[in-house]
């Protein structure tokens, strides 16, 4: 682990010199030298995790009563959606879009890599094609939401890119698989909580709660629309000690790799803060009454508190 934080802080600090030393070379060779025959993108982001919105200022000679798409294009495949060209505040002509990506969203169906993004005019007979250049790469803003890193219906990812020249690039990967927490229900015997696999088919699935030095095995339920459920008998959950147990809970099945439950498809900063429940207070038969407590870690993985009911509480 030691050796490890040094190599990613080396791998950092190369990635960002390279991305300074690309950025002079795109303002002061590439930038010049395009200018007239390329739109630049004022404003470029994936907003919900799944739609490209770009806003371009166009060459002096474009018009805005010019048809204008947007083409993606790959290793000779090409994809088109619509734009408008149309006459800004200022007199100028701009170029707004909005890209839906993915084809389980009636989207644009792109395959995994790296994808041009072109703005091709018509008007009349005559044909235009112009590359969108991407001066000013997407910056994260603050507060309590962050932008979208994957798409909240799929797990795909789309990250906007530029090549050296400054022409905009859209990447897509497939999603790793991950188990997402849907709903939690505690009742005074057990908790049931119904989550979805994103990126995979689970054959066989199990779920294993884990505390520590305890472990218990559970099966799952299939539900309509991609859904599984889990329950286990808040009896079996009762801490040991007099103070409170953390249970986490990993999903195995016999074709994918054994995952952490959690809710990781979202824009919140604090998951744990957003995503709050509400702690609930049982008494297990035969068993002191106990307060359970569903939680989220920083990191988006999903926890079960249980704890002793003091006099206090």
């Amino acid at each position: 682990m030691k050796r490890r934080r040094p190599l990613r802080a080396l791998r950092r600090r190369a990635r960002r010199r390279t991305a300074r030393v690309r950025s002079v070379l795109l303002r002061r060779y590439f930038l010049p030298r395009r200018q007239g025959r390329a739109a630049v993108l004022h404003y470029a982001a994936v907003l919900d995790g799944q739609t490209v919105n770009l806003h371009a200022r166009m060459p002096h000679w474009a018009r805005p009563d010019e048809d204008a798409r947007i083409e993606l294009k790959r290793r000779g495949r090409r994809l088109t959606t619509d734009a408008k060209v149309y006459t800004d505040h200022d007199g100028g002509v701009a170029m707004d879009a909005a890209i839906l990506l993915g084809q389980d969203v009636t989207g644009l169906p792109l395959t995994p890599g790296r994808w041009k993004i072109r703005l091709r005019l018509s008007r009349g007979a005559r044909r235009r094609a112009l590359p969108l250049l991407l001066v000013d790469l997407p910056v994260p803003y603050g507060g309590p939401t962050r932008p979208m890193e994957a798409s909240a219906a799929t797990g795909d990812r789309y990250r906007l890119g530029r090549s050296v020249t400054g022409s905009a690039q859209v990447t897509f990967s497939r999603p790793q698989p991950s188990a997402e927490v849907v709903r939690v229900h505690v009742t005074h015997s057990q908790v049931d909580v119904t989550f979805r696999v994103v990126g995979g088919e689970p054959q066989a699935p199990s779920v294993e709660f884990v505390a520590s030095g305890r472990r218990l095995e559970a099966g799952v339920e299939r539900f309509d629309g991609g859904l599984w459920q889990v329950s286990v008998p808040l009896h079996l959950m009762a801490p040991r000690r007099d103070r409170a147990e953390q249970w986490d809970l990993a999903l195995s099945s016999d074709n994918l790799r054994t995952m952490r439950l959690g809710r990781r498809l979202h824009d919140v900063r604090n998951p744990g803060r957003v995503f709050a429940y509400r702690q609930t207070a049982v008494t297990p038969v035969g068993l002191h009454p106990m307060l359970v407590l569903p939680r989220y870690t920083p990191a988006g993985n999903f926890r079960i508190q249980c704890s002793p009911m003091t006099e206090a509480v």
